[in-house]
């Protein structure tokens, strides 16, 4: 897999010639990252792909449960191309705040990547 790199903006790096790509785990760690923060409805192209954020997991108060919220996050983990499996995926969730945190290891067809804290 070869992606497009993004800046410490989360913009697009051009020019560069090859350093404006980036490939293997990398690259599958940041489809990832940019697949977490499409939300749903946002992509003209496909109205029904992205992470339903406000409509099922922060938007409204819910006693659908931290699972139900787990199952929805790695199953857009899973959805990313050469993702093979998720490890060690532990996560909270704060129903007064609306504040959902997850970290998790993933093996993709290159290797294995950490993620970090990622908050919503």
């Amino acid at each position: 897999m070869i992606y497009r790199r993004l800046d410490s903006n989360g913009d697009y790096v051009f020019g560069s010639n090859q350093q404006a790509f980036i490939s293997k785990a990398d690259a599958v760690a940041q489809a990832i990252y940019t697949r977490l923060k499409l939300l749903l409805a946002e992509w003209w192209e496909d109205t029904q792909d992205g992470l339903p954020l406000f409509q099922s997991i922060l938007g409204v108060r819910t006693n659908r449960g931290k699972q139900a919220i787990d199952i929805i996050i790695q199953d857009r983990i899973r959805g990313t191309t050469d993702v093979t499996g998720i490890y060690n995926f532990t996560s909270t969730f704060d129903n007064e705040t609306r504040q959902y945190s997850f970290k998790c290891q993933v093996d993709t067809a290159y290797g294995q990547v950490d993620f970090g804290e990622v908050t919503f």
